[in-house]
């Protein structure tokens, strides 16, 4: 099970960026959406995929890590702690290093509450790995998780989760891509989830900042073979109509839908 905690460009009410909790262990991304979890939802958290170390997707992970220290501690304490491994590019992780977890913007969590008993680890990946995990109650199979290659201003990538009906695929925030089809070539999709961050009016900026804009979606879409069911993440709050509006008009065979915050997917059934 797939939940959407947050897919927005920005915040405002009832807008929280990007998210999304897989099963009750996984989280994909960790903005602001993050924050409308159970306190005994947060202390499940295990594992945490990163895409790329925007804020927007990386804001509450220090949070979360302040949150849960106490509840994820067993009956021996501290050297019975559960941590929270999270997982990245080299890069990703060392600019969470350098830029968050410095003892300026917020404590080291990778050395407290202590260098041998940490609550955040940091795992790097490469785009192209395979990540595995086990599998929960209920479920048949480990859960696997293809890194899938994005583009945008910083080191970046998008997900892919197999399903018994295909794969699940998070674009990342990404600008034109066409490493990702080419890494998706032959692959069954169940869904699409890829951003488009602007309007047609400001394709410009999308260009410079490493999003995408209806006209290049469109682009984008033309690469899929078959039909595709897609749902849209990352506009801005108060843009959003416009730019579904503009999603709408374009010619395509592909369902082409917004992505909801609240929204669950189970393998190819939405529900």
């Amino acid at each position: 099970m797939i939940r959407v905690l947050g897919c927005s460009g920005s915040i405002a009410a009832r807008c929280h960026t990007t998210a999304f909790l897989l099963d009750d262990d996984i989280l994909i991304d960790a903005g602001s959406g993050v924050g409308e979890m159970r306190l005994d939802e947060l202390a499940r958290i295990d594992h945490i995929l990163v895409s790329h170390s925007h804020l927007d997707h990386v804001l509450s992970i220090p949070l979360l890590a302040d949150s849960v220290i106490r509840l994820r501690q067993g009956p021996g304490g501290l050297s019975e702690l559960k941590p929270i491994h999270v997982h990245a590019l080299s890069e990703t992780l060392e600019a969470l290093r350098a830029h968050i977890f410095n003892g300026v913007i917020w404590p080291d969590f990778t050395r407290l509450p202590s260098p041998a008993y940490p609550i955040l680890v940091f795992h790097p990946f490469t785009v192209g790995e395979q990540l595995t995990f086990p599998a929960k109650d209920g479920l048949a199979a480990d859960r696997r998780v293809h890194v899938l290659p994005a583009a945008h201003t910083v080191p970046g990538v998008g997900f892919g989760l197999e399903t018994p009906q295909g794969w699940w695929v998070f674009s990342g925030d990404t600008g034109p891509n066409p490493a990702l089809w080419k890494a998706l070539e032959g692959r069954r999709i169940a869904q699409l989830v890829i951003e488009t961050a602007f309007g047609n009016d400001e394709a410009h900026l999308a260009s410079i900042s490493g999003h995408l804009s209806p006209q290049s979606l469109a682009h984008e879409l033309n690469q899929l073979d078959g039909e595709v069911s897609v749902y849209i993440t990352h506009p801005k709050p108060g843009e959003v109509p416009a730019v579904l509006a503009q999603i709408r008009a374009l010619d395509s065979r592909h369902r082409i839908e917004p992505l909801r915050e609240g929204q669950r997917f189970n393998a190819q059934v939405e529900v």
